[in-house]
């Protein structure tokens, strides 16, 4: 039996009906409170880099790189991120389905989209924007968001099954510049360009061969006791995962980068990424999202409304009190520290600047909350289960 996991986007969609339709990894996370752990840093030097081949041989009619279909309700369908473009807002999300917004208002589906797979997250730099996603899609639009190519793909391959990250998703996607930026994704994916995406290297932030980290993760899911068929309690134990699946990743004010990642674990570079330290949060579950504010200055948020800050790149960690156990899926920040948080059942987090306390309220769908953009300190634009809406507190 093998155990797998998922990372952000089956995290955003726990409890979607939505989420056999759209063929998502059938993983469970273990929402498990645990107690606080150490935070016990490995420093990750040297981390090495391999080139990823962009090129497929898929059939024509392969949905990976078909043109995502024109839905007369796409607006209104599962959207996972929204980004802010020089001109418009773009949102992504099932189904390689790709909005646009000049008003942040009225939204409309963009044509020929090169792939039907699941986008879970854009990046913008002015006019350059950047979508990633399922089968290791990578997408490119160099004029705001309106037309769009295929940069990478990386769907599964029968004849390798036994690397892990084999058909993985990426997860999220952050661009500095029109030229360098990263990507994200399960079993420890990191993807580093500095040519604005026309090419990416796999960067070895565990500091471990391919070949290390297959075998650790298959000791890890021979966990099924071959006599009983069933757990024994040490495979059921919230131990730290050799590659965790990174949810999301930001660069702070004084150019250090934070990913967060699966129970707890967390990553920090301060040397644009080549080495990497390893660190503890002292909450053993998993976070979905960073913020990230100057100097050093990052914000933490993920399974059962846990959110933690720090103002060190993680060397100490406040808990934020925020008055609910629902996880939270997407965040965004605004003027004077602001931030709003967003995730299951509709739950909406704010608080005006960063002295202030967190306060809640509830979206009037009561749907899953997976982006949200900020108008204004008291307007938000929010993307998740039915699609894009507007939302005021």
């Amino acid at each position: 039996m093998k155990v797998v996991r998922h990372g952000r986007v089956l995290g955003i969609l726990l409890g979607l009906a939505a989420a056999t339709a759209i063929g998502l990894w059938t993983d469970v996370y273990a929402q498990t409170d645990a107690t606080d752990a150490s935070a016990g840093a490995v420093v990750l030097t040297n981390a090495t880099s391999s080139a990823v081949d962009p090129s497929s041989d898929l059939a024509a009619d392969d949905s990976v790189i078909q043109n995502s279909e024109m839905m007369p309700r796409a607006t209104h369908s599962l959207i996972l991120d929204i980004a802010e473009a020089r001109d418009r807002a773009v949102a992504v999300g099932e189904r390689g389905h790709i909005l646009v917004s000049e008003s942040r208002r009225d939204w409309r589906q963009v044509e020929n989209v090169p792939t039907r797979s699941t986008l879970t997250a854009v990046a913008a730099y002015a006019d350059q924007v950047w979508a990633v996603g399922h089968d290791g899609v990578i997408l490119h639009s160099a004029d705001g968001g309106l037309t769009w190519v295929r940069q990478r793909i990386a769907p599964f391959d029968p004849a390798d099954v036994d690397n892990l990250r084999n058909g993985a998703p990426l997860l999220d996607v952050l661009f500095v510049d029109e030229l360098h930026g990263f990507a994200v994704g399960a079993y420890s994916q990191l993807l580093a360009t500095v040519d604005g995406g026309q090419t990416w290297e796999l960067r070895n932030v565990l500091g471990k061969s391919d070949a290390e980290i297959n075998a650790e993760q298959a000791e890890d899911n021979s966990v099924v006791n071959s006599d009983t068929g069933t757990l024994d309690q040490d495979a059921l134990a919230l131990d730290e995962e050799s590659d965790p699946h990174f949810n999301a990743i930001a660069r702070t004010g004084d150019g250090s980068y934070f990913i967060v990642a699966e129970r707890g674990s967390a990553f920090r570079s301060s040397d644009d990424g080549v080495s990497w330290q390893r660190i503890q949060l002292p909450y053993q579950g998993s976070m979905f999202g960073v913020l990230a504010f100057e100097a050093k200055h990052v914000l933490c948020f993920g399974l059962r409304g846990n959110v933690y800050e720090s103002y060190d790149l993680g060397d100490q960690w406040y808990k934020i009190e925020t008055g609910t156990s629902l996880s939270l899926m997407g965040g965004n920040t605004f003027d004077d520290g602001g931030v709003v948080l967003v995730g299951a059942n509709g739950i909406v987090l704010k608080r005006a600047s960063a002295s202030d306390d967190f306060h809640s309220s509830v979206h009037p769908d009561g749907n899953v909350l997976a982006g949200v953009t900020a108008l204004s300190a008291a307007e938000f634009v929010i993307a998740g289960e039915t699609g894009m809406s507007i939302y005021s507190n």
